[in-house]
């Protein structure tokens, strides 16, 4: 669960799913008992007036901050090993990123254009051309979401050698059934 935060950031090699996904598993997990405490110390320390219940969360939220922050270049870099291991770039990581911001930058330059006086028209089609960007950016993440659902690419490739098998020494018929 935290071999990633021991690579650190260790951008080349091969991750399989099970360090990926156990990876997200514990992410999310400390996520939630960081939410939870939150919301504990927010009613707890609320004292009716919420400015008590404002500082728990301001403090819960900085630890989740923080947290958020020590997990984001772990995070980043067994995604792109995740990708390696199935003879991908870690490029791929950017193709749902770019198309989505894209697309909220187009919407709000219509919005400012429509401010501006140049009219409804303006809003409409920075409305439309973002939400066709946006949509671009959530079909590339669904082709993502498959890329580390799959089973890595058997024996060595141009990333490195198989997780499962470092030496190289599996049996032939093994690598190919």
């Amino acid at each position: 669960m935290i071999l990633p935060y021991r690579r650190y950031a260790e951008f080349s090699g091969r991750s399989r799913r099970k360090e990926y996904w156990m990876f997200l598993l514990f992410t999310i997990i400390v996520n939630i008992a960081l939410t939870a405490t939150q919301g504990v110390l927010g009613l707890s320390l609320g004292g009716g007036d919420g400015v008590g219940a404002l500082a728990a969360i301001g403090g819960i939220g900085l630890l989740s901050l923080i947290f958020g922050l020590g997990s984001l270049i772990p995070s980043i870099a067994v995604a792109m090993r995740r990708l390696h291991d199935t003879n991908r770039s870690g490029w791929w990581l950017l193709a749902p990123v770019l198309p989505y911001i894209l697309g909220v930058l187009v919407m709000v330059g219509g919005l400012f254009g429509a401010a501006s006086g140049a009219g409804a028209n303006s809003a409409a089609a920075g409305a439309g051309a973002g939400l066709i960007l946006t949509s671009i950016g959530l079909i590339l993440g669904l082709v993502l979401l498959v890329f580390f659902c799959i089973e890595g690419t058997r024996g060595p490739n141009r990333f490195g050698p198989d997780p499962k098998d470092p030496s190289g020494t599996a049996d032939l018929n093994e690598v190919f059934r």
